[in-house]
């Protein structure tokens, strides 16, 4: 397939799959969480399984419990909280993160201008990603571009400049290890580099003015933010300034799990089922 470069590609290859995935919806009691369901349903590629209670918490658990029963592929947060969500999905005895997985939060965003989407990792879940956490984020994030048709990834590892500096950014270090690993072919076909800054991951003209050498070659898919801090300013920025769609799920359980939150617009929880449900068919 060739690579999907925006949401509505994505959603023309889902209709042309003409595979529905079935999505556990908890407590869809909302109009945005109802219309973007619809809105799924309409388009073809998803059958909503509708699990609602009175209490919440129960709800999250008969939802985790449906998957864990192999009744639903995706499981989707409606009018409940978060943490009632999270705590039936990492439930040691009867939750959906197997042991050793790491729970992390990967978003994609088509942005005005920019020629294809664009991947980042962790703006939600991970305040301050450990070494073995930040893999498990790349591998993530190259199993989703994957399935988005992207056959040789690119990703940059962000810092606020493109120097190892064990003293004042340790994690920088261990992007280096990270960039070894990955010229073994740890993670398949792909082209990891950092650290670097935003810019010099998406513009060519910013690389070359600095007279850095990347094999990035300013022409990024998708890129690992340091820690939460850094990722989450960067979401609310292309969102609140430059009115990007976004799409975004929870990776690690046996399941995509789309995790909107309640201020997300119907159209971006339907192309977060979109994203969840193309993740799935992997």
């Amino acid at each position: 397939m060739n690579a999907i470069t925006n949401f509505t590609s994505l959603i023309d290859y889902l209709r042309s799959c003409q595979e529905k995935k079935r999505v556990a919806v908890i407590r869809p009691r909302d109009e945005s969480t109802q219309k973007a369901v619809k809105l799924a349903e309409d388009a073809g590629f998803m059958i909503p399984v509708i699990v609602d209670d009175e209490q919440p918490e129960t709800a999250a658990a008969l939802g985790v419990q449906m998957v864990r029963e192999g009744k639903a592929d995706v499981l989707m947060k409606g009018l409940v909280n978060t943490d009632d969500l999270l705590r039936a999905v990492l439930n040691k005895e009867t939750g959906l993160l197997p042991q050793g997985k790491v729970l992390t939060h990967v978003t994609c965003a088509e942005i005005e201008g920019h020629e294809k989407l664009l991947f980042c990792s962790d703006v939600a879940v991970i305040p301050h990603p450990t070494a073995e956490q930040r893999e498990e984020q790349l591998k993530y994030m190259l199993s989703l571009m994957r399935s988005f048709g992207i056959g040789t990834p690119r990703v940059g590892l962000i810092n606020c400049t493109e120097k190892v500096n064990p003293k004042h950014f340790p994690f920088t270090v261990e992007y280096r290890d990270l960039i070894a690993k990955a010229q073994t072919g740890a993670f398949g076909s792909c082209i990891i580099d950092g650290p670097l800054d935003l810019k010099t991951c998406f513009s060519p003209e910013a690389l070359h003015k600095k007279g850095i050498d990347s094999p990035l070659e300013g022409n990024a898919d998708g890129v690992i933010f340091p820690d939460i801090q850094a990722g989450n300013v960067f979401y609310k920025t292309i969102t609140c300034f430059c009115k990007s769609k976004t799409a975004a799920m929870l990776c690690g359980p046996q399941v995509p799990v789309v995790l909107p939150s309640r201020g997300d617009s119907p159209e971006n929880k339907f192309l977060s089922l979109a994203m969840a449900c193309m993740n799935s068919l992997i």
